[in-house]
């Protein structure tokens, strides 16, 4: 009798998790997925070909991340892909062995993700926003666009804020003379609360520092800021396109088309244990001008020469 001979795709489908703590909604959120997609497309791995998306989404609602990590871990991914400090330590508390590459989260040695940056040792791997520097220079920005500004406060959330940026935040509030307040919130109304105490004295400005917690509230935050006349200065450049002063920040579609890097470096084969976490390679300088003007404020010749964007 004839022999019958079913082929076997060569590329059986590979489940790939998503948790973010952000919005599904976001349209940042979705630029940034994008750009991760087309470039895991352009190395061979396309969606509904040889991959397939199981995604979560907590939008800011930390009690529901437990449950998500907890459902994508039983659909027995090939890799997790986990945006914000939450969503790995939400993963983390459910598997050690799934793959784990992570964007934009924060102080991974510090919060018990990896060995070492340079060998990470375990199943999480990924993309860091910041290094701890970089609070220091988000307050010497506000003080090169907003000179007379002398007390400052710090906007997060001390649930989902790793806190790593606090000293050099300090260190450059000395050398500037600047008094610092710090603005921990659970909900907006306490932030609404905060920023008006803070305005009640003059020459007041704010940081709002980067955690998912904040990056949820973008819009709240920019209209408090304007609605007191306050400078501020954001981690990322679409707080700028919302209205928001000024951002230094890494670029997160950029970070996002990294990840794919590993993804699909994962899929191969190789362990996230060998994969280092890596630090941004790419900052924006995004300043709103009509923000600037709506302050009284000159916005120096030297940051705009030195802006990758500038918002009329």
């Amino acid at each position: 009798m004839p022999m019958v001979v079913h082929a076997q795709s060569a590329d059986p489908i590979r489940r790939i998790a998503y948790l973010s703590n952000l919005s599904e909604t976001d349209r940042d959120v979705e630029a940034w997925l994008g750009a991760f997609r087309r470039r895991l497309e352009s190395l061979g791995w396309v969606e509904g070909k040889n991959v397939r998306f199981e995604m979560r989404w907590s939008a800011g609602n930390l009690g529901r991340l437990p449950a998500y990590a907890d459902e994508l871990v039983s659909s027995a991914p090939h890799v997790a892909i986990a945006d914000s400090t939450p969503a790995i330590a939400a993963l983390q508390k459910v598997t050690r062995t799934v793959p784990i590459v992570f964007v934009g989260g924060s102080n991974p040695v510090g919060s018990g993700f990896a060995a070492s940056l340079a060998r990470p040792g375990g199943n999480i791997t990924g993309f860091i926003s910041f290094e701890p520097a970089m609070g220091g220079k988000w307050l010497d920005l506000l003080r090169e666009i907003a000179p007379s500004v002398t007390r400052v406060a710090l906007i997060y959330n001390p649930r989902t804020h790793t806190g790593q940026y606090f000293d050099s935040i300090e260190t450059a509030a000395r050398s500037h003379t600047v008094q610092l307040v710090r603005l921990p919130f659970s909900d907006l109304a306490d932030i609404e609360r905060g920023v008006a105490d803070l305005a009640h004295t003059p020459n007041g400005g704010l940081l709002a520092l980067s955690d998912p917690s904040v990056a949820l509230r973008r819009d709240q935050i920019v209209a408090l800021a304007a609605r007191h006349r306050l400078p501020a200065v954001y981690p990322f450049r679409y707080f700028v396109t919302s209205g928001g002063l000024i951002s230094y920040g890494v670029d997160r579609l950029n970070q996002y088309r990294r990840a794919a890097d590993y993804v699909a470096r994962i899929l191969k084969g190789e362990s996230p244990a060998d994969l280092p976490v890596q630090t941004p390679t790419k900052y924006e300088l995004a300043i709103n001008a009509k923000t600037a003007r709506a302050l009284g404020l000159t916005v120096p010749a030297t940051l705009l020469a030195s802006a990758d964007e500038v918002v009329e």
